[in-house]
């Protein structure tokens, strides 16, 4: 099994992407993300992998890629369709520096999903917005 990471790009929070995505699925539309280039990797992508989403500076959410499929830009031009499961996963916050595009992660490297049985301790029980700002200075 193989992971994806992506910059969740304008996203505040959890609640901001868990917003945006149920305003696409409320107008019928699927939850997706086009990118240029196909995945070599798919098929053990899609034997399990999810799609761990990075905002604002940590990776804090992840989401089951269900397809990838070829499709088209707007423009005609080929890309890549990554489509997801509705559900998305909190996972333990792990900072993380900013890159283009995407990245494979392997399953190994991920980060643990946070449960109601997590106990939730460290940096981890600061409310997300202090916790931001400490990563910001490097505090954490």
């Amino acid at each position: 099994m193989l992971h994806m990471m992506k910059l969740a790009v304008g996203v505040r929070d959890i609640a901001h992407l868990r917003e945006l995505q149920a305003a696409r699925l409320a107008a019928q539309e699927d939850l997706r993300h086009l990118t240029r280039s196909l995945p070599r990797r798919a098929g053990e992508i899609l034997d399990g992998g999810s799609m761990f989403w990075v905002i604002a500076g940590a990776m804090v959410v992840r989401q089951r890629i269900t397809a990838i499929r070829e499709d088209r830009y707007e423009d005609g031009s080929a890309c890549a369709a990554l489509h997801f499961d509705p559900v998305l996963v909190p996972v333990a916050g792990r900072p993380t520096k900013p890159f283009q595009g995407w990245r494979y992660l392997a399953a190994e490297a991920a980060p643990p999903d946070l449960t109601a049985d997590t106990p939730v301790a460290g940096a981890d029980a600061l409310p997300p917005a202090l916790r931001r700002a400490l990563q910001e200075l490097c505090l954490i």
